[in-house]
């Protein structure tokens, strides 16, 4: 019965995920009007890491162990410092909504990944076909922007967004492999605050404090990527990946996009363009043909 019941809240954890961070996406481009990327990234991380162990502290909480601190700093670096870092730092030449349908592709590395990792699942002749279609839904949506000279800022910012994902479902499969009995909400709180860190001395090399301006609008938005994103968004993940199959989880990204792109045409009066919604379908399609199968 216990099992049941926490499979049930995996599944409403995961729900959450699928609507949280659907928005965030719209945040991390509100927040970069005035935010450098790492910085911001780094911010976020921190804030809501330390404020999830200051809480769990003075509750009496037992943290997970130091010798367990690398293991959790490893996977901090893959998930805020790549799967996250790089989609910010993409967000500022991509759209909101085009950096959500790009990520999308989440579930295909983490196929491959999958494919590559002690005890991982073969590889079958529809989930082939469904990386097939999906890679081509990408193709779709940036070969235009190829065909006629994109700039290199697009094609590294596309470039960061298939490198977070990689980050992204590195550190999942890692984690969901972690032998441990730690609490789920203290090690991902650990994972934010030394994953943040990390990051955070990126933006210190990079001298992004000298850019640093808050308005109440990039200063809003920031707010809400750390409490419904990172602290809520994260943790809801991280107890998801525990007590669900990888594959299970990967799929949140079905959700993100279709958010993602209806509120940035709503609020930023980003294009949606025939093409993105043809694009963003056929990489959905793909995503349901590997999971099918």
């Amino acid at each position: 019965m216990p099992d049941a019941r926490a499979r049930r809240s995996a599944y409403l954890a995961w729900i959450a995920v699928c609507l949280l961070w659907g928005t965030t996406y719209l945040g991390i481009r509100i927040a970069l009007e005035t935010i450098p990327p790492f910085l911001m990234t780094s911010m976020r991380w921190v804030i809501a890491g330390a404020i999830i162990v200051a809480v769990l502290k003075l509750r009496g909480e037992r943290l997970p162990a130091s010798s367990q601190w690398p293991a959790l700093t490893l996977l901090g670096v893959l998930f805020m410092g790549f799967g996250n870092g790089w989609v910010v730092w993409a967000e500022q030449t991509i759209t909101s909504g085009l950096a959500a349908v790009l990520v999308a592709a989440a579930p295909f590395w983490m196929v491959a990944v999958e494919r590559f990792m002690p005890g991982g699942e073969r590889l079958s002749l529809l989930r082939v076909a469904g990386l097939i279609v999906g890679f081509a839904g990408i193709v779709l949506l940036v070969w235009p922007e190829v065909r006629f000279g994109a700039g290199r800022e697009f094609l590294l910012a596309v470039g960061a967004t298939q490198l977070a994902c990689f980050g992204w479902s590195l550190g999942s499969s890692y984690a969901r492999r972690r032998k441990s009995d730690e609490n789920v909400l203290a090690a991902a709180g650990l994972e934010m605050l030394l994953g943040g860190l990390c990051v955070l001395a990126v933006a210190l090399a990079r001298r992004e404090w000298t850019a640093l301006t808050f308005t109440p609008r990039t200063l809003g938005a920031l707010v809400y990527l750390i409490v419904a994103g990172s602290i809520a968004g994260f943790s809801a993940y991280a107890y998801a990946l525990k007590h669900l199959p990888v594959s299970t989880v990967s799929l949140y990204a079905y959700v993100n996009p279709v958010i993602a792109v209806l509120l940035g045409t709503l609020v930023l009066d980003e294009p949606l363009s025939p093409r993105l919604i043809v694009a963003g379908a056929v990489v959905l399609v793909g995503m349901a043909m590997v999971r099918r199968s």
